[in-house]
């Protein structure tokens, strides 16, 4: 039987609730707004299933060869406008959907609150999984669609963040030549209760309900993103530097605890193809970068090649050193410090008004602001 002692060794990851025989595991919210697996334990036959599909008591495994790294942009300006990076993603769904194929990601749901696992058959729902998803999401029972589709002699390709690979290769516990695993770079997921408390507040604020997200606006290009947010009458899209949602998430203020200690950023990734934002390709190759969007691509599997091979004609890429692309990149693997106001922060969301939340942990800070008046820069030189 799964038992989670220390919540810093659940990742979420929603294997357990897939794999019980007797559905005797659920996945309910802690204080925090995170999933952790709670058994019937009426139900429960002591199978073992459930821990031998845990992340957290995956077997170490030895080291990978380096992975061949590529930086890339979709040739279609207006696929790159709508993706969070290159639009490299799109392509290669696209792909495995032309064939007959299906593809399993995250979409938002329609209160905009929250987010889940979507199975995609038809090209004019992939739009729906389309972008990043700054908030965890809901497996559900994925895992075994997945499993059935495989079985049924189906194509996937399955795209999620590290550890929900890592789950579904311990879930499925054999290879399939049709699966296609497709990893997302993660700096950590931040709490749903967060971002609920957060749609609350600007619902409350310009009294109007939110009607679409994206969390990766390029209004003000790709380096300086932001969250856009769309009503009937609201219209707000925020860069990072205003938006107090996207600085308490990269201050690590509300990641799950276990994004703290990533074991999935420590074992061998489970991918065929990982994709992130080629961070710092304006300092390594100008020529590859318009600040509209360029991924990075890292090739892991004959499988992962192959797919890539097909979209070649549809993109714009560069092989680069894998070095390089990590200088940039440090969310691939090292995990997020975890600040020493971290628990102080769930214990103000859980009693204080959101507003406060805002001024206390989502506001600029006194050198942020100094930046913006452009006096920074001149302190810089004036001062050794």
């Amino acid at each position: 039987m799964i038992q989670i002692t220390e919540k810093q060794n659940c990742c979420g990851c929603g294997a357990c609730r897939n794999v019980c025989p007797r559905d005797c595991i659920t996945m309910a919210e802690d204080g925090e707004g995170f999933l952790y697996p709670q058994v019937d334990v009426s139900r429960c036959v002591e199978c073992g299933l459930c821990s031998r599909v845990c992340v957290y008591q995956r077997e170490e495994a030895p080291p990978q060869e380096e992975p061949a790294c590529y930086a890339a942009m979709a040739k279609d300006d207006s696929l790159r406008a709508v993706s969070s990076s290159g639009g490299v993603f799109s392509l290669l769904a696209g792909r495995v959907l032309a064939r007959g194929g299906l593809v399993y990601g995250v979409a938002m749901g329609e209160n905009m609150r929250s987010c889940a696992f979507l199975r995609v058959s038809e090209a004019d729902e992939l739009p729906k999984l389309r972008g990043s998803k700054y908030l965890q999401a809901d497996v559900g029972e994925s895992y075994r669609a997945v499993k059935r589709d495989l079985e049924a002699g189906k194509q996937v390709l399955f795209s999620g963040v590290p550890c929900q690979i890592d789950a579904l290769k311990l879930f499925l516990n054999r290879d399939y030549e049709k699966l296609l695993c497709v990893e997302v770079i993660c700096h950590g997921v931040p709490s749903p209760l967060l971002w609920r408390s957060y749609v609350d507040e600007i619902e409350r604020k310009h009294q109007d309900k939110i009607q679409a997200v994206r969390f990766r606006s390029k209004k003000s290009g790709w380096r300086k993103f932001g969250l856009a947010i769309d009503g009937t009458r609201l219209h707000q899209d925020q860069s990072l530097s205003d938006d107090p949602f996207l600085r308490m998430f990269l201050r690590n203020y509300c990641l799950r605890p276990s994004c703290y200690h990533c074991r999935s950023k420590k074992l061998p990734s489970g991918a065929d193809l990982t994709l992130g934002d080629f961070w710092g390709i304006w300092n390594s190759d100008p020529e590859m970068d318009d600040d509209r969007g360029t991924s990075l691509i890292l090739v892991r599997t004959r499988r992962g090649a192959e797919l890539l091979r097909e979209i070649e004609d549809s993109i714009v890429s560069r092989r680069m050193p894998f070095a390089l692309a990590l200088a940039s990149n440090s969310a691939y693997d090292k995990s997020a410090p975890r600040p020493k106001e971290r628990d102080r922060f769930f214990t103000d969301l859980d009693t204080i008004p959101f507003g406060e939340m805002i001024k206390k942990y989502g506001a600029l800070s006194p050198k942020e602001r100094l930046k913006r008046t452009g006096l920074y820069k001149v302190i810089k030189k004036i001062l050794p």
